[in-house]
């Protein structure tokens, strides 16, 4: 039982590996996976509402990773939060804060005019089911939930509206 468990182990990490490299490299991915689902409390509210990927259910969705530590993210955010307000509805956005304390969260999402609902994840949980090992990300989801672009580091507008066409070809 040890060793089969070690051999899955080693087989779903190469494969992630190998999805990594191909988004990294700029390759195509060898197949559409299916994102994690998640719900984490809604950052800076006591009413115990969740960010959850359910409540996106048939529709894409664009999902950052992100924290008020982390310089690239303090450029990304409000080139973000504009993006989403510009969009009016065409394309929803969730972030999730990472490895953070609710104060500084919510003082960088406030101070940085997000309007989009922000998830609140301190122990980097969704952020380790997603594969994140460096902030920000983003991911971009289509109409089923399924990853169809990964951007690593800081988006930029071009790469927010690449992957929004792609979340949304087709659907």
């Amino acid at each position: 039982k040890v060793l089969s468990a070690v051999i899955a182990v080693c087989v779903v990490g190469s494969l992630t590996a190998i999805g990594v490299v191909g988004s990294a490299s700029g390759q195509p991915k060898p197949a559409v996976v299916a994102a994690p689902a998640f719900s984490l409390p809604l950052l800076g509210d006591d009413s115990g509402q969740q960010v959850a990927l359910s409540t996106y259910r048939g529709k894409p969705l664009i999902v950052n990773f992100f924290a008020s530590w982390c310089g690239p993210c303090k450029t990304e955010t409000p080139l973000l939060a504009s993006f989403y307000r510009g969009e009016k509805g065409k394309m929803a956005l969730v972030g999730l804060d990472e490895n953070d304390t609710v104060a500084n969260a919510t003082a960088f999402t406030r101070a940085n005019s997000v309007s989009y609902p922000v998830g609140w994840d301190p122990h980097f949980g969704v952020g380790t089911a997603y594969g994140v090992s460096a902030l920000p990300q983003t991911f971009f989801l289509n109409a089923r939930h399924q990853i169809v672009d990964r951007i690593f580091g800081k988006v930029t507008l071009a790469s927010l509206h690449k992957g929004m066409a792609l979340a949304t070809a087709g659907g």
